[in-house]
């Protein structure tokens, strides 16, 4: 396969945020300061978690895979932002723009199935507390995450690849601060139909598909919820998952906005959208978990006590 055009193009260019270019030392600090927040804050969460014998249970596990993740998206977008918002070229290369692309289409797609499996999770736990332990044992839960991130791969693969088959002669800037892509596609100078029919289906069997699993997912839980008579034992049921509905809100809102159109309608405003679910999102999920959840916060107390003494 001749790819002759694309080895043209040696790199491309980010924008970013170069509108604001009075605002880029600003932006440096807060994306830099934003980035450790949430590397300290999902790695705090996966050392509790592993330190203490009381969490090593299937919600938690789930847990653990998701700071994991947010880890990972965050660290394949921040860096390359920071470098950019001091370099005036803000430019990235061909192979480095695909790797980042493929690497935030494996990690998103993760998240998106993890988020799924975490309702599901808390729909056993609620909708059937006698089978829970049968149901969502160890090796099921590892069966589930390694099909995950193995079905992510996939994916991302076959965006790749097909992000492989176009030419790219100019111009050569991304309206984005990272290697997203909608806007990529905008720059290719071939047909870019079957690209935007992955993405659709895409969008459709995964993104909505997750979104409906879920949706069913707490529908079945708010009625097991409602059919509990005690005021306490609705609060318990309630507070087992609160975080997660938060998670799950701040996740899917951003992303409906951007992906429910056709890349072709990409609009500037989006990589403003983006910060939410590449940044914002990793940075909250630590603190939503750890704030809203009693058993993380008395491990954390319990941590800083053994610390201090």
């Amino acid at each position: 396969m001749e790819n002759n055009n694309q080895t043209a193009l040696p790199d491309f260019i980010l924008l970013g945020f170069s509108s604001l270019s009075q605002a880029q030392l600003a932006l440096f600090v807060a994306f830099a300061t934003a980035y450790v927040v949430a590397l300290v804050g999902n790695i705090s969460i996966i050392t509790l978690i592993r330190l203490y014998r009381t969490l090593h249970t299937p919600m938690y596990f789930f847990l653990v895979n998701l700071s994991l993740l947010d880890v990972c998206t965050i660290t394949a977008i921040v860096p390359q932002m920071l470098r950019n918002l001091l370099d005036e070229k803000k430019s990235i290369s061909f192979q480095g723009c695909l790797t980042q692309a493929c690497f935030f289409v494996i990690f998103m797609a993760t998240e998106l199935l993890l988020l799924v499996v975490m309702a599901f999770d808390r729909y056993v736990a609620i909708c059937h507390p006698l089978r829970y332990t049968v149901i969502m044992n160890q090796k099921i839960c590892c069966y589930l995450v390694i099909g995950i991130w193995l079905l992510s791969i996939l994916l991302a693969n076959v965006h790749v690849l097909s992000l492989l088959r176009l030419s790219f002669c100019g111009p050569n800037a991304i309206n984005h601060f990272f290697c997203e892509l909608p806007p990529l596609l905008q720059l290719s100078c071939t047909d870019t139909t079957l690209n935007q029919y992955l993405m659709l289906v895409t969008d459709l069997f995964l993104g909505f598909g997750c979104f409906l699993l879920t949706l069913v997912s707490y529908v079945y839980i708010a009625s097991s919820i409602l059919k509990i008579r005690s005021v306490q034992g609705k609060k318990k049921a309630f507070s087992t998952c609160s975080s997660h509905v938060m998670v799950v809100t701040l996740f899917y809102s951003s992303l409906i906005y951007t992906y429910v159109r056709p890349p072709s309608m990409y609009l500037d405003m989006d990589k403003y959208v983006a910060v939410l679910y590449t940044v914002i999102t990793p940075v909250l999920n630590p603190l939503i978990y750890s704030l809203r959840n009693k058993e993380v916060k008395e491990a954390f107390k319990k941590f800083v006590r053994l610390n201090r003494d």
